[in-house]
């Protein structure tokens, strides 16, 4: 068995598909749907699948499919707006786990590949090379402050593990970056190797200060933030603010990028008044929005 096959062969029984069932009134489900395919990658032998937390946000009942096709039931036990990724629970046993890596140890040019479930135990491989290890900012209120871009195609469903030529497991996989080019982003492993114990402890990131959230996506054109959607009952909607809308300004302070918007909107509480003004109908409008929370609204 040459290297390459040997690598295939301990990683891929680290790998797992996800079949996600969601409360048709959980808000996420007007956005992500009702029911959801995703991947995951074990972490712990003892059982805790690390996955993007868009795949089980709401989620009712988790059917996690081992490589060997063994179907368990699953509980999301830890969530992370902060970073993207969420933990899913299965029954105790000893499984094989992948070796946790970590962003320190990548360079640009690295060779990198990604293992994803393609639905069951059906699992797919593709290779590429590492592209970026700067910030990201997402359409949505997310930003990492290093994410990793990688030429590597995501092969199947969101949330499979990127891993090293070594083996390691450098990150999860979140987005596909077809925009841009045909890229994909991953979150740094180290979200969750750095912040374990507080994440199974309590299920979510206590030592990071609640930040306010508003509920909207945003694009950039031309140096401009413009709001391209607004997400039903959130600080958004009730407040006014609409698709179309050129974010000017917030608290005064003229709005140049996304980074600096969700900065500026990072900075308040939830429950704080944030003041933005937004060019629209060819006039600049102010409108108040009293942040909101993120976790608490998807709860």
């Amino acid at each position: 068995m040459n290297a390459t096959l040997q690598l295939l062969h301990s990683v891929l029984p680290t790998s797992v598909g996800l079949r996600v069932r969601i409360n048709i009134a959980h808000p996420s489900a007007q956005i992500l749907g009702a029911e959801r395919m995703g991947s995951g990658t074990i972490v712990d032998a003892a059982g805790i699948v690390l996955t993007v937390n868009y795949v089980v946000l709401g989620a009712e009942t988790v059917e996690v499919t081992l490589l060997d096709e063994t179907r368990l039931s699953g509980q999301v036990i830890a969530q992370d707006f902060y970073s993207g990724l969420a933990a899913v629970k299965i029954p105790e046993q000893s499984y094989r786990a992948a070796r946790l890596g970590g962003t320190d140890r990548l360079a640009l040019g690295d060779e990198v590949f990604i293992v994803a479930s393609a639905g069951g135990s059906q699992r797919r491989v593709n290779t590429g090379a590492i592209m970026s290890l700067d910030r990201f900012d997402a359409f949505w209120e997310f930003s990492l402050e290093r994410g990793i871009v990688t030429t590597a195609r995501n092969p199947g469903l969101g949330g499979g593990g990127l891993f090293t030529r070594a083996g390691e497991l450098a990150g999860i996989v979140s987005l596909d970056l077809n925009e841009v080019g045909r890229f994909t982003l991953a979150v740094p492993i180290e979200h969750w190797s750095a912040h374990t114990d507080e994440l199974l402890r309590h299920g979510r990131r206590t030592s990071r200060p609640p930040r306010a959230w508003v509920g909207f996506y945003c694009y950039v054109l031309s140096d401009h933030v413009i709001i391209a959607g607004v997400l039903p009952g959130t600080p958004s909607e009730r407040a006014g603010l609409r698709p179309g809308d050129v974010v000017v300004a917030v608290d005064e302070q003229p709005i140049a990028d996304r980074r600096d918007l969700y900065a500026r909107v990072w900075a308040h509480r939830p429950g704080e008044r944030i003041h933005f003004k937004v060019f629209r109908d060819d006039a600049v409008r102010e409108v108040v929005v009293e942040g909101g929370d993120a976790e608490a609204f998807f709860a």
